[in-house]
């Protein structure tokens, strides 16, 4: 047999076995994931998570993510001690692992009564936008971050009639991933897997009047370079796209973790998008200006944030042009459809 055909055979075979070994891999973290999840169910939900965050902030600076979340706070805070910024990264790990436990608890997390305000673990701030952004007959994009429970914004639009297509990133586990995903669409409205041709599907929603949501502060490989607590990184510029092609009104939404396993979610008006000579929307400025607004929630409490995020790695990619075709053929339908 040839050396060159016995090569090849060589490498087919290694990347098999990569494979296999990566979804054994996977399989063996989603089997312990749901053991985890097993016997946090036999708990009440607060002792539940309170026992998740010990966990957390025990087993999460035993990983090498918990060095990248080293760095990556040292070098948003240089005037912080070191002291100060391992505390930040513990409870980085406490808030991320309080976020992984409510999962199972998702639908008795939000008791929200309309009624009684004062009685439940959920506060919002800006329910009579909710409200107003359900009767308009138009669309609408509302934007966020990865802080506190995010999972919960889009249950209180929903349970405010407001029924939001939310876009997300699936974790790189496919395992777990399908269990995230399974219990998102039980409590919350539409979602969107971040893919070649989202930005399409999402055109179209709005085309039809629907409302999107996008978390925006993460890595996103070949988009627009901008900067994040002074430092360069790739963002998603799939907002301000939407909303210059669909004239959609921009809303800034959080959520912020409090004591005793409550929350308060945030619902602000329309942001004013960074406009062209041309009063057009500025695509480059206004994707900046959504992580100056990201940047601002982080620095009012840094350890609600998921600093292990290879946030500021650099692909060195072309921008998104396919998701610019997209958006572009989704506005010509709208517009031929207006006509």
């Amino acid at each position: 047999m040839k050396r060159g055909k016995v090569a090849r055979l060589r490498q087919n075979f290694m990347r098999r076995f990569a494979r296999f070994m990566g979804r054994a891999n996977h399989w063996l973290i989603a089997q312990a994931a749901m053991s985890t999840i097993w016997l946090l169910r036999k708990l009440p939900p607060d002792k539940a998570i309170d026992f998740a965050a010990t966990m957390g902030r025990t087993v999460g600076p035993r990983f090498g993510r918990h060095r990248t979340a080293l760095d990556n706070l040292r070098q948003a805070y240089p005037e912080k001690t070191a002291d100060e910024i391992e505390a930040i990264a513990l409870r980085m790990w406490d808030n991320m692992a309080r976020l992984a436990a409510e999962y199972i608890f998702l639908d008795q997390l939000f008791d929200f009564d309309p009624a009684n305000r004062a009685s439940g673990r959920v506060e919002i701030v800006g329910e009579e936008l909710f409200v107003r952004l359900a009767g308009e007959n138009k669309p609408h994009i509302l934007f966020t971050a990865h802080l506190g429970n995010f999972e919960l914004l889009p249950i209180a639009a929903a349970v405010h009639g407001l029924k939001v297509t939310a876009l997300f990133r699936p974790p790189n586990n496919p395992y777990i991933a399908d269990y995230i995903l399974s219990t998102r669409r039980s409590t919350m409205g539409g979602l969107m897997e971040t893919r070649a041709g989202a930005a399409l599907a999402l055109g179209g929603i709005l085309e039809q009047g629907g409302n999107v949501g996008a978390l925006v502060d993460q890595k996103f490989i070949g988009g627009l370079e901008t900067t994040f607590f002074g430092r360069t990184c790739e963002t998603n510029p799939i907002v301000p796209m939407l909303a210059r092609r669909f004239g959609c009104a921009v809303h800034p939404a959080r959520c912020v973790r409090m004591p005793g396993n409550r929350y308060r979610l945030e619902i602000r008006e329309a942001i004013e998008l960074v406009r062209d000579a041309d009063g057009d929307i500025d695509i480059a400025a206004s994707t900046q200006r959504l992580n100056d607004v990201v940047e601002a929630w982080v620095r009012e409490d840094p350890g609600q944030w998921m600093w292990f995020h290879k946030r500021w790695a650099l692909s060195g990619g072309r921008s998104g042009r396919h998701m610019r075709r997209d958006i572009t053929k989704a506005y010509r339908k709208h517009m031929r459809a207006s006509r």
